[in-house]
């Protein structure tokens, strides 16, 4: 057996639903995770961005045909890096997580992203390491207006609580013993991650009634959540802004170009 080198291990999402992905046939491509960005993959670029961030131990691509992703020609200096490997992806997102942090050669800590963060930075990274203390799990989010402050009026899915609206980042920390818990509940309620309510529903109508009327905080949310589960997961709230951009459509595509020209 490998021994597990000290420091995060890096997943990074970048398979796709069965059938064409829509986005990736807009752009001739046969994987959303090669299209091109600011003159690059997006996964490459993700890629290159993990490299560069101190702690960042080893880089695992999460994919059905993650092999195939990482020979692409554009991508060829990843050969070169021993931390960056490949490694098959299950039916689902959670039960992928879930099989990595469980594999003795990869264990804990671990950070999970995808393919299409590709606002990500090392800054970020760092930001976020930084504001996970003791939880089991932990999820990078951004409040309504920063995002709005960063690259005006946006269309995302907004999470609101008591003390605003937010949205996801797609960087998230497995860290605790709790971790193995929170995926395998995840796996069951996957399906209901973008709304507040329905993933409410599968915590009792206590927390539900209160989410309902928002009387909850973010914070005091995903540490009731956490509660029933007899795990700790909490948030850590972004400062850029432009975290809260990923690409799953062509004007994602347009805006992430324009912020990183800008950049």
């Amino acid at each position: 057996m490998n021994e597990v080198p000290p420091g995060w291990t890096a997943l990074v999402l970048a398979g796709q639903r069965p059938g064409v992905d829509r986005l990736a046939a807009h752009f001739g491509r046969e994987a959303k995770a090669l299209i091109p960005i600011a003159g690059e993959p997006m996964l490459g670029r993700v890629l290159r961005t993990l490299a560069e961030t101190p702690g960042i131990a080893r880089i695992i691509v999460l994919a059905q045909d993650a092999s195939s992703l990482l020979a692409d020609p554009a991508l060829a200096w990843t050969a070169a890096d021993a931390r960056i490997t490949a490694r098959v992806s299950g039916p689902t997102i959670s039960g992928s997580v879930l099989n990595a942090i469980q594999d003795p050669e990869i264990g804990l800590p671990v950070l999970v992203t995808t393919a299409d963060n590709v606002m990500l930075t090392s800054a970020t990274i760092s930001e976020f390491i930084a504001g996970i203390g003791g939880n089991d799990v932990t999820v990078a989010l951004v409040e309504r207006g920063r995002l709005e402050a960063a690259v005006g009026p946006n269309r995302r899915t907004w999470l609101t609580f008591r003390d605003g609206a937010f949205t996801g980042a797609n960087l998230f920390a497995h860290s605790g013993p709790g971790a193995a818990e929170v995926l395998q509940f995840w796996e069951q309620v996957e399906s209901d991650r973008k709304s507040v309510m329905r993933l409410a529903s599968h915590f009792g109508p206590l927390l539900m009634l209160r989410l309902l009327l928002r009387r909850l905080p973010l914070r005091a949310a995903l540490a009731a959540a956490g509660a029933k589960l007899g795990v700790k997961v909490a948030p850590v709230l972004l400062s850029d802004g432009r975290m809260g951009v990923d690409v799953d459509k062509p004007e994602d595509h347009a805006l992430a170009e324009a912020l990183l020209a800008g950049a």
